[in-house]
């Protein structure tokens, strides 16, 4: 593999100012958008060795043809721009949103003459303003049934009021007092759009101030014997506190604020947002992130408030609260707050919970995603007769005489060449058998295809010739015969795994290689891919096993790593784990590192003379 791409621009000639670049294909498609406060230390991580660079970036980089970019003024142009050009472009490796859901909300469409309040679906009505959203469609039906009987605002739909209307009729909701009548003249116009305000305002978080003000009615009607609207106002006072009853109340001190929680991996995160209003939570939210780049958590809080607030076009504005509270700051949070009080109209105060009733839902939140993440990523494989279905359908795509009950998948991962590790996760049945990983190091490779087949050449030995069980133990699981083999790479690694099996005398198992870029499946000594379905059963499981061989390799070649020069780095004030990330993407691998000068190193964003002349002084004891 060439270890640099052939557009890589020249590094004089990215500028070092703030600015937004973007990756394209071959086509002029837009693959990915980013920003950076400086374009050029943002620029060269893409270019540096293609074996140093995340799995992920390297297959962006790989697949772009071209890199543009353009200057700005400062980071909060930059940071305008990347939202336009990911809104418009939707570049493939940009974070995905997925909402798990369609959410019912309560919408009131004060644009209309007469206000309707209604349930809805549908976001991006004009004209409307939303409450919720609500998790299940029967609790806002029933909170709507109930603030009917204290705002009797119009309910009905264009037709139904239409016809009433000609008829002079009112409806059901009429007569029984849900409804104020205005198609029949029983309110005027402004006296129905005062109703919908008090509706509107309770919803929107006034709640106990309104029930305070009905009690006090309430209580001066009594007062003054007028029994009958004192026992009407009781009834409303009750309604509403039936209402109130339904919504936790989590800040004591009225607070109106989004709290979000993120649960991520290598591959996925799951977004849970709770809307506080008037200290009770209105509404929750959740979200399933597909990760096509590596991104840290203060880059994911960025893309999720980005997804949340920037309004679809033609739509009413979304409601952004004084607080948002967040797991981590991105790096560019003062500008991030500035774009959303410039939604808002006013200061929008972004942090981080850290201690009281904030941090308690904001542990809350993160429960709640921690499960939609897990959800996420089984939910195919809980239902037994979806995995039988992957497996026959893998069956029938590779020709195998039976379908694979036991898959074993294989993943090498290393840092520029070195700490070369092996996985080997196994599948039964379409679901993992964690017990029977296992690990393998390599100590001398010359590159993923040799690390292949040294590595089923130690597997296979175990199927050739079987442990001997010893006296009163089991035979160990490491001699069970797979139906099928798995490795992670194209034609190259599957090649060799199919020299392996050839060599290792074992010649009846079934052998295929998955490669990332589109997905397709290779078989030995095969000009064409297998292509599985987009959305298949089958493809979600195949892509669940490399998944899972990555994890594991990431895992174990990350823990190894932990005696070399990355701990060193990590021992030095002031140089934590992103920094030391950024240092071995730049430079590649630790012996450019090590002989790299202070200058050198202090070019990498984040870190300064200084600290570079500590970095110096430590890697080169």
């Amino acid at each position: 593999m060439a270890q640099e791409v052939h557009f890589r621009p020249k590094t004089s000639e990215i500028p070092t100012n703030p600015g937004v670049y973007r990756f394209l294909d071959a086509g002029g498609r837009v693959l990915y958008v980013g920003k950076a406060k400086n374009l050029r230390a943002r620029l060269t991580n893409y270019f540096g060795p293609l074996d140093s660079l995340h799995e992920r970036t390297r297959r962006m980089v790989t697949s772009a043809a071209d890199v543009k970019w353009v200057i700005v003024d400062t980071e909060f142009e930059a940071l305008q721009l990347e939202f336009m050009w990911i809104k418009q472009f939707d570049p493939p490796f940009n974070v995905r949103f997925k909402d798990d859901k369609s959410y019912p909300y309560l919408a009131v469409t004060l644009g209309d003459a007469y206000p309707r309040a209604m349930i809805t679906r549908n976001r991006e009505l004009k004209g409307v303003k939303y409450f919720g959203p609500y998790t299940q469609a029967w609790a806002v039906r029933e909170t709507l049934d109930t603030l009917l009987k204290v705002y009797p605002v119009r309910s009905c739909s264009k037709g139904v009021y239409d016809r009433a209307q000609r008829s002079g009729r009112a409806c059901l909701l009429g007569d029984i007092g849900k409804c104020a009548a205005p198609c029949v003249g029983r309110v005027t116009s402004d006296e129905h759009r005062e109703i919908a305000r008090q509706f509107v305002e309770f919803m929107g978080g006034n709640d106990t101030k309104m029930v305070s003000e009905l009690r006090k009615r309430m209580l001066d009607a009594s007062d003054n014997q007028q029994y009958e609207l004192a026992a009407s106002l009781r009834d409303d006072v009750a309604a509403l506190e039936v209402v109130l009853a339904k919504s936790t109340v989590v800040f004591t001190d009225q607070t109106d604020a989004d709290l979000f929680a993120i649960a991520h991996d290598d591959l996925a995160a799951a977004v849970s947002q709770f809307i506080v209003r008037g200290g009770r939570i209105r509404g929750v939210r959740g979200w399933v992130v597909d990760k096509e780049l590596e991104r840290d958590l203060g880059e994911l809080v960025e893309y999720v408030l980005q997804n949340v607030y920037e309004s679809p076009a033609g739509a009413e504005p979304i409601e952004v609260p004084k607080e948002i509270l967040v797991p981590e700051l991105p790096e560019d949070s003062k500008e991030l707050a500035r774009w959303l009080g410039n939604l808002r109209g006013s200061k929008v105060d972004l942090r981080v919970p850290q201690r009281g009733d904030k941090a308690a839902l904001a542990k809350t939140a993160l429960t709640n995603a921690k499960h939609s993440l897990m959800l996420y990523k089984t939910r195919r494989t809980a239902d037994f007769t979806a995995r039988a279905d992957a497996l026959a359908a893998i069956q029938r795509a590779l020709n195998l005489p039976e379908a694979p009950l036991r898959i074993e998948c294989f993943d090498i991962s290393h840092l520029s060449g070195t700490n070369v590790v092996a996985s080997m996760v196994v599948f039964e049945d379409g679901l993992p058998k964690k017990d029977q990983y296992r690990h393998f190091g390599i100590e001398e490779t010359t590159d993923d295809t040799d690390s292949i087949y040294q590595v089923l050449m130690r597997r296979l030995k175990y199927l050739k010739e079987p442990e001997k069980p010893v006296a009163g133990e089991a035979p160990t699981r490491f001699a069970y015969r797979p139906n099928l083999l798995i490795v992670d790479g194209g034609q190259p690694q599957v090649n060799a795994a199919a020299r392996a099996l050839k060599d290792s005398g074992v010649t009846d198992l079934a052998v295929v290689g998955i490669a990332k870029r589109l997905e397709e499946l290779w078989l030995p000594n095969d000009p064409f891919p297998v292509i599985l379905p987009r959305g298949a059963d089958e493809l979600f499981l195949v892509q669940r096993l490399r998944d899972e061989a990555h994890r594991f390799a990431i895992s174990h070649q990350r823990k190894k790593r932990s005696g070399s020069i990355a701990s060193q780095l990590s021992e030095i004030p002031g140089l934590g784990e992103k920094r030391v990330n950024a240092l071995l993407k730049r430079f590649g691998s630790p012996k450019r590192l090590k002989v790299a000068t202070a200058e050198e190193i202090g070019d990498v964003a984040g870190i300064g003379p200084i600290l570079a002349q500590q970095i110096v002084e430590a890697i080169g004891e």
